[in-house]
């Protein structure tokens, strides 16, 4: 599941936040907390492996240290990552949004009958 990290309108800075949204939404504070962060886990590491996967076009197979070269692309890679929102406030921007799916997973299954 790619995401599509630049139309997301996640904050790029701290913001205050009013509990009762996280509350009213699964009752329990603890439980959106929970939820927020198993998604922000799960943003992170897909962020990572898209970076890691952008940037391996750029690896030296050389290991002389005096022989770094500067790559614009490379470095403009990096800025745009870094400008990024965090993982956790695109996480909690997904689940004020109600994209996020939460299942209590101390409740039983429902089976559908076919």
């Amino acid at each position: 599941m790619s995401i599509n990290y630049k139309n997301t309108n996640a904050e790029r800075s701290t913001v205050t936040r009013d509990l009762d949204e996280f509350t009213a939404k699964s009752g329990n504070i603890y439980k959106s907390l929970i939820a927020i962060s198993k998604r922000s886990d799960q943003i992170s590491s897909e962020m990572k492996d898209e970076l890691t996967k952008k940037l391996a076009e750029f690896a030296s197979t050389t290991d002389n240290l005096e022989e770094i070269f500067e790559n614009r692309e490379q470095i403009e890679i990096s800025k745009f990552y870094e400008s990024l929102p965090k993982p956790v406030a695109i996480a909690i921007q997904e689940y004020l949004e109600d994209k996020v799916y939460v299942r209590d997973a101390s409740e039983p299954i429902e089976q559908i009958e076919e």
